[in-house]
This record gives structure tokens, sequence and C-alpha cells, in this order.
């Protein structure tokens, strides 16, 4: 399980909204968290309405202050400022997971630049694509503040493809040290929400589509009954269900009916895909959903 997290901060209590989801995880794993910083050229004067940290010392006091305040007794908390300044603060991001050697990354979906979608494309894929990282994105409140976390009940979408379920793996591991109750979700579309060539085929086949589309609604009910029979064994606490619609949409909604603290999905994090998993879904769901969102790289089995 997660030993070591690392949280990049840029000064803004936007970023620190990562900060009570670093400590939860943390306790209840006993890692350590490295706090990180790094130094932008050229960077603004402000960011998010507050000071940019632009000085080496001041981001050095600012990691430390957030180290005594952020996190109790028991959490070692390092801080690390990448003093060279750098023009690309994503990248930079990423390369210090090979540097530092976390296992987790824990940050907020606003950080540099403000904008949700620009940061989870331009660290968080980064991240998963170069180094293979695990990357927890935690949304800020309206209010722009670090909401309330706990983590009982953690939602899994799964597609039945065996590569993904290393996303369960991880969830399962988190789970038990949390001692939280696991939604496993499974999605079939409808005719309407077929992507691509699907869409085009089941038009010209809308009843033999249809057809084939219950079935695989049938074969997923089971296979995630077992799934969940396999955990109960395990003495995890575990429920299912199967949906139909658009994938993002679903795990949505999926999250805020069974009122969940986390959502916990594989991603190939790679460009161009169009499958269910590929960088389409995630930054959707990403977008739409309020709770934290645990992305776990999928290697592909041989």
């Amino acid at each position: 399980m997660f030993k070591h997290l690392l949280v990049p901060l840029d000064g803004s209590g936007l970023a620190e909204a990562a900060l009570p989801v670093a400590a939860r995880v943390a306790k209840a794993l006993g890692a350590s968290i490295t706090l990180v910083h790094v130094i932008e050229r050229d960077a603004p004067r402000e960011i998010h309405g507050e000071r940019h940290l632009s000085n080496p010392d001041e981001a050095y006091a600012y990691l430390a202050d957030v180290a005594s305040t952020a996190f109790g007794p028991g959490v070692p908390v390092d801080q690390h400022v990448h003093t060279a300044e750098v023009r690309d603060v994503a990248r930079s991001i990423a390369e210090h997971t090979g540097e530092l050697g976390p296992d987790l990354i824990v940050m907020c979906t606003h950080g540099w630049g403000g904008v949700r979608g620009w940061l989870f494309g331009s660290i968080a894929q980064q991240i998963i694509g170069l180094g293979g990282t695990p990357v927890l994105l935690v949304q800020p409140s309206r209010a722009g503040d670090a909401p309330p976390f706990s983590c009982h009940q953690m939602l899994v979408p799964l597609d039945g493809n065996p590569d993904h379920e290393q996303g369960l793996a991880v969830a399962v591991g988190l789970a038990r040290a949390c001692r939280a109750e696991l939604h496993l979700v499974r999605v079939v579309p409808t005719l309407g929400t077929l992507p691509g060539e699907q869409a085009t085929s089941a038009r010209l086949l809308p009843g033999v589509t249809s057809a084939l589309l219950e079935l695989d609604q049938e074969a997923a009910e089971k296979e995630l009954q077992q799934q969940v029979e396999r955990l109960e064994q395990q003495g995890l606490p575990a429920r299912c269900e199967v949906a139909r619609g658009d994938p993002a949409a679903v795990i949505v909604r999926a999250a805020e009916k069974t009122e969940s603290d986390l959502i916990v999905m594989g991603t190939h994090g790679k460009a161009g895909m169009e499958a269910f998993w590929s960088e389409s879904v995630a930054p959707q769901v990403c977008s739409r959903a309020s709770v934290p969102l645990l992305l776990v790289p999928v290697l592909e089995a041989a």
C-alpha cells in the first residue's frame, strides 16, 4: 500500500485543499509525506488572488509552516523546494516522482493556472504517463477551501477487463486500512451512448445491438456479484450495481447516490484512446464529481 505521499503546493489556499485528504490517508496507512513547491520562471505576482511564492527561502518557510499545522503527530513530513526556475511546472512535478520516489501524489484539481481541466491534463496525466504513479485529485469546496474528508464509502467503476482491476486492488488495500465499504459499478451503454464505430453499427442493426447490450448487462451483473462475494469472503463489506448510459455521468451519479467519499478508477493516461478507460472518461468524472478521485495507472498484461 502507499507509504510515501507527495503533495505539490503553490502557496494558495486552493492548492491546500489537498492537505486534509493527504493527512487522513497518511494516518490510515502509516505513510510519510513530502510537500513540494516548484519555483516558476516569470511567474505571475499573484495566484488565485494570493501572492505567488517565487523566492526559495519564502517557499521553504511556507512549507515548514504547513508541515507543522496541517498534520497531526505521528505523520512524518518533509519539505522540498525545486529552486531552479522552470517554465513547465507540470512536467517538473511529474519528474519529481522519479527524484523523490513517492507512490502516491495527492493534489488539488485547482492549482497553477486555476483551471481544473488544464491542471488535470498537464500535471496528473503527465505524472501517470511518465512515471505510472497513482494520483489522488481533490476538489476544493465552492468557497475554495479544504472540504472535510472521511473514507468510509468508496466507489470503484469496473468494466470486466482484468487489466483494469488493478484499480480494484488498490481500492481494496485502502478500504482495508480505512475500514471502508466498497461499491462496485459497471456501466453498460445504451443505444444512444455507444461510442464511435459501435454507434454506427447500432444504427444499422438496432435490434441486434439492443439484444447484445442486454446480454452484456446480464453478464456484468453476474461478474460483479462474484466480485462482491470474493470481497466479503476477505472480510470487506461490498455492494454492486450495473447501470446503463454514459460512463462518466453514471459514475458521478453513483457516487452521489451512495454518498461515496472517494472514487477509484483505473486509467491508461495516454492520449488518443477511445476505450472506456481512456483519458476521455477520467477528466469528465474529475470535472463533474465533487469527491476526490484516485487515478490508478493501468499496466497492460503482455
